[in-house]
């Protein structure tokens, strides 16, 4: 049983061919700028060299053949034919409140994605256009769409509603959705594994803590509530991204510097963060080098990263009431090893309690928490494509 993951963007598409059998990754690649000139196929068969294709790609479809011409090349590729690929599943950002979980893809769906693009519109649109790019190089094999918003489903409407007037969310819909929600289902699924619990019996706080981030309480497994809102600008500090902040900040800036809302929405997802504060980079590992130098600004960014998110575990524990794991997970989550000891350092208190020993690893799948830790700690790497494909497989 094989599966296509595909991960379409504006002018990108990212895929991954997963065996299900043995849940190995036999190839995957990224397909690069898509309707530019110089677009490029990255393709790497697992335990090979990686290939790279200098190819013209007008289209989606262009790039979707020419993915599927890497596959089944007599040289790189690792299938003999498109035959032998049973199943796709497409990374949906925005399912809004018409999914609330994974489905097949029909007609009545792809008209439901068109009715969400309003609420994702750099999302679903090229989500859309590589689904229908794969329907026409694949007639007849299933597709399978797993949306990002689905697992946040389960929110409660206290969780959810936004204290504006009523009549914006019947009229547009404006609530909290969540995002990430594939990655914290996968995490929410392997601690489950580990701490040896029916998935149903366990409250967690999953953090995924990237250049993107966001958080999510877990409760019998099912998220309660989660930190991202109706955009992923929501919540704790992010590489570009805001976060939380006061709204009136946006129409001061714009009175003040006279800027437009494409102005502002540019600064407030692509100038802001840590980025903006430190005014050096927005990866995580240049602030640490930085503030080991003495960069203030630097260290204040990365300081003000940790604090949300350690402010987040506190709210999210008074949530869930009892809480038997914290997670760490994505980029940031699984490699830094000292930002967890930050994040966790005086939560002692409350039960979570970090070992330094244990701590000190960088990536893989392990527990960090203290042999006296009443709240288990682990560091979890993540999997959003075999989710996918593991969503694909149950539909099928």
């Amino acid at each position: 049983m094989k599966i296509l993951v595909i991960n379409a963007g504006s002018s990108s598409l990212k895929y991954q061919l997963i065996d299900m059998t043995t849940e190995d990754v036999l190839a995957k690649g990224l397909c690069e700028r898509i309707g530019i000139e110089g677009s490029r196929l990255k393709h790497r068969p697992i335990g090979k060299d990686e290939i790279v294709i200098e190819s013209p790609m007008p289209t989606h479809a262009a790039a979707v053949d020419l993915v599927i011409k890497a596959l089944t090349d007599g040289d790189y590729g690792v299938i003999k034919d498109m035959s032998e690929i049973n199943a796709i599943g497409h990374r949906v950002v925005h399912g809004g409140e018409l999914f609330n979980g994974s489905v097949i893809i029909n007609d009545e769906v792809k008209q439901a994605l068109v009715l969400c693009s309003d609420l994702a519109p750099l999302h679903n649109p090229a989500n859309l256009i590589g689904i229908e790019a794969c329907e026409k190089a694949m007639p007849g094999v299933v597709q399978v769409g797993v949306f990002d918003t689905a697992f946040h489903q389960t929110m409660p409407k206290e969780a959810y509603t936004y204290a504006i007037p009523y009549e914006y969310y019947e009229k547009y819909k404006i609530r909290k959705y969540g995002f990430h929600g594939t990655s914290h289902k996968y995490v929410t699924i392997r601690a489950a594994e580990m701490l040896g619990k029916d998935i149903n019996d366990i409250n967690i706080i999953t953090c995924h803590l990237g250049n993107g981030s966001s958080m999510t309480a877990v409760k019998n497994g099912k998220s309660v509530d989660t930190t991202m809102g109706f955009t992923p600008l929501a919540g704790v500090p992010m590489g570009t991204r805001c976060c939380d902040i006061d709204p009136a900040i946006l129409t001061f800036l714009m009175e003040k510097e006279g800027l437009t809302a494409a102005e502002i929405d540019n600064i407030l997802n692509k100038k802001s963060g840590v980025f903006g504060v430190s005014q050096l980079s927005s990866d995580f590992r240049d602030l640490s080098e930085a503030r080991a130098k003495g960069d203030e600004k630097a260290a204040l960014a990365e300081n003000m990263f940790m604090y949300a998110v350690k402010k987040c575990i506190g709210q999210y524990m008074a949530v869930l009431g009892r809480v038997d794991a914290i997670v760490f997970t994505a980029g940031v989550g699984e490699n830094n090893a000292e930002g967890r000891e930050m994040i966790m350092d005086g939560l002692e208190f409350l039960g979570a309690k970090i070992d330094p020993v244990k701590n000190n690893r960088r990536g893989g799948e392990f527990e960090a928490s203290a042999d006296d830790s009443k709240i288990k700690i682990f560091v979890i790497s993540t999997n959003e494509e075999l989710m996918i494909a593991k969503e694909t497989l149950a539909l099928l």
